[in-house]
């Protein structure tokens, strides 16, 4: 019996693309205050290097860059929902903001699970 795809499946490296869009987004809509434009462009740095590193670890060549990669998304990950703290939006881009902090939040997490699956398969 052939095992058949999911066509609905959430493709993890879309999901990033997506976060970084929505923080993309978020920021053009933040107050323009001086610690919010040096706020903003971290959080663009951090949220798009989540999803680039996850990419690179895809294609990585070797087990140790593929670990060192994981690791860089998880830590730009915990680096964005840093930003996103700072950074002080309108009132109605409160709950955008804390949205997207949980997603943040959520990708740490997933990073790290996928470290210690790849740590176990490889003991």
């Amino acid at each position: 019996m052939s095992e058949i795809q999911n066509p609905k499946k959430y493709d993890l490296e879309d999901r990033c693309l997506v976060f970084a869009r929505k923080v993309r987004d978020y920021t053009k809509k933040l107050p323009k205050t001086t610690p919010n434009f040096e706020y903003g462009k971290q959080l663009i740095r951090s949220s798009g290097s989540v999803g680039a590193n996850y990419i690179e670890a895809n294609e990585s060549l070797s087990r140790k860059d593929f670990f060192m990669r994981i690791k860089i998304s998880r830590k730009e990950a915990k680096e964005s929902e840093y930003w996103l703290s700072l950074a002080e939006p309108n009132t109605e881009e409160i709950s955008v903001r804390n949205d997207l902090i949980q997603e943040a939040v959520e990708f740490r997490k997933m990073f790290g699970s996928i470290l210690e699956k790849a740590k176990a398969v490889n003991v």
